[in-house]
C-alpha cells in the first residue's frame, strides 16, 4: 500500500470522530510545536531484518540513505543550544556507511545521543565493533525487543531473532551498558506483538527486568513502550487481519487529553534520508511534511519558524495519544513513568 492509499485509508478513523475533531473540542487545534529540543534523524531505510510491525517497511532491499551533505547539515542543526538530544534511527542506523564518523562528530557536541538498534544486526561481521564504539563514545543505545517472550518476538521479527538478541544484550552488560554506575544507559523498546496498545509502563518494566535477569541474567535501565501507529507494514497487517477497525476503535476509545498536550511532536522535529522536515517519524512514513509555512527542507531551516509551526495530524496519532500515551520516549501522560 503506497502512502496516499494509507492517507486515504486512515482518513476513515472508524466510529468515532477524527483525530483534528478531538484537538478543536479540546480547544488545542490547530496543534502547534511547544519547542525543538529533540533532533530525530532517520539515516537509512536498510534493515538486515524485515519486522512485521515496522511502519517504515525497513528490511534488506532498501536502498534510501542520508547523504554525507545532509548529514553535515543536521550537524550544524544539532549544534543549536536548543537542541539537547540527538536521537539516530531507521532502518538499520548501523548499515550507513557514515555512521561512525556522525557519531564522533555529534558526541563531540556533548549532548544527549542515541541510537536505536535492532541489537541482532551486531551478529554480521561487518557490524560487530559497534557495541564498542558506541560505549566509547557513551552512546544512549535503545534496544528494540518487543517481548521478553521469545515466541512474540520471534512472531514479529522471525524465527531465531529473540536468542540473537539476548546475546546482544550479553555483550552489551559486559561492556557496562545498563549496569549502575558506569554511565552507559540500555533502553529496550516494547512494542505489542498483535492488534493491541501496550499495558502499563511501569509494570511491563518491572516484569521485562525481572523476566530478564531471573532467565538470562540480563540488566537494563528503562523499558519504553511504543503503541505500533497503524502506519506502512503495521497497516498492511491491520487489514490483511480484519482487525483496522477494531485497532481504531480500541485507539479512540483511549484517547488522553494529558497524552496529546505532551505528544513528542511538540517537542520533536524529524529529519528524513532526503533532508525533508516532518513533525514526526510515522508522518514521515506516510510523507506528511511539515506544512502550514514552516520551511520543509534542511537546507531551509529556520529555528524560530519551525519552533512555532502549527503540526500536521491524521488519524493515525491517535496511537500516540491513547492510554498513557506513546512516543519514541516512552509513555507521555507521566503516570506510567
Amino acid at each position: 500500500m503506497d502512502m496516499q492509499e494509507q492517507i486515504s485509508m486512515l482518513s476513515n478513523p472508524g466510529g468515532g470522530p477524527s483525530f483534528a475533531a478531538r484537538l478543536t473540542e479540546l480547544g488545542l487545534y490547530p496543534f502547534y510545536a511547544n519547542t525543538i529540543n529533540i533532533l530525530q534523524l532517520n539515516i537509512t531505510r536498510r534493515c538486515n531484518i524485515s519486522c512485521k510491525h515496522c511502519h517504515v517497511d525497513a528490511g534488506p532491499t532498501r536502498t534510501e540513505c542520508m547523504s554525507r551533505a545532509n548529514l553535515t547539515k543536521c550537524l550544524a542543526v544539532a549544534g543549536r543550544p536548543e537542541i539537547t538530544t540527538i536521537d539516530i534511527t531507521g532502518g538499520a542506523p548501523e548499515t550507513h556507511i557514515d555512521l561512525p564518523w556522525f557519531i564522533e562528530q555529534t558526541a563531540a557536541l556533548g549532548k544527549r545521543l542515541i541510537v536505536r538498534s535492532n541489537l541482532v544486526i551486531w551478529e554480521e561481521k561487518e557490524y560487530r565493533h559497534f557495541p564498542e564504539f558506541f560505549a566509547k563514545h557513551a552512546v544512549e543505545v535503545v534496544g528494540s525487543l518487543p517481548d521478553y517472550r521469545q515466541d512474540r518476538t520471534d512472531r514479529l521479527r522471525g524465527d531465531g531473532n529473540f536468542e540473537r538478541s539476548i546475546q546482544a544484550l550479553w555483550l552489551l552488560n559486559e561492556l557496562g551498558y545498563g549496569r549502575e554506575g558506569t554511565g552507559l544507559i540500555l533502553n529496550l523498546m516494547h512494542n505489542p506483538a498483535g492488534a493491541y496498545p501496550p499495558g502499563n509502563q511501569a509494570a511491563l518494566e518491572h516484569e521485562y527486568k525481572t523476566k530478564l535477569l531471573e532467565l538470562y541474567g540480563i540488566h537494563f535501565n528503562t523499558l519504553l513502550c511504543l503503541t505500533n501507529s497503524p502506519v506502512g507494514r503495521y497497516l498492511d497487517y491491520l487489514i490483511r487481519t480484519d482487525n483496522y477497525a477494531d485497532y481504531m476503535n480500541a485507539l479512540q476509545s483511549g484517547f488522553n487529553p494529558s497524552a496529546a498536550v505532551n505528544a513528542m511532536c511538540r517537542t520533536t522535529l524529524s529529519v528524513g534520508w532526503d533532508g525533508a522536515l516532518y513533525d514526526c517519524d510515522f508522518n514521515q512514513m506516510l510523507g506528511l511534511s511539515v506544512n502550514h509555512g514552516a520551511p520543509s527542507q534542511l537546507e531551509q531551516f529556520d529555528y524560530n519558524t519551525l519552533n512555532n509551526r502549527a503540526i500536521v495530524v491524521n488519524n493515525h496519532c491517535y496511537a500516540c495519544t491513547a492510554g498513557a500515551g506513546s512516543s519514541c520516549q516512552g509513555s507521555t501522560d507521566g503516570a506510567s513513568r
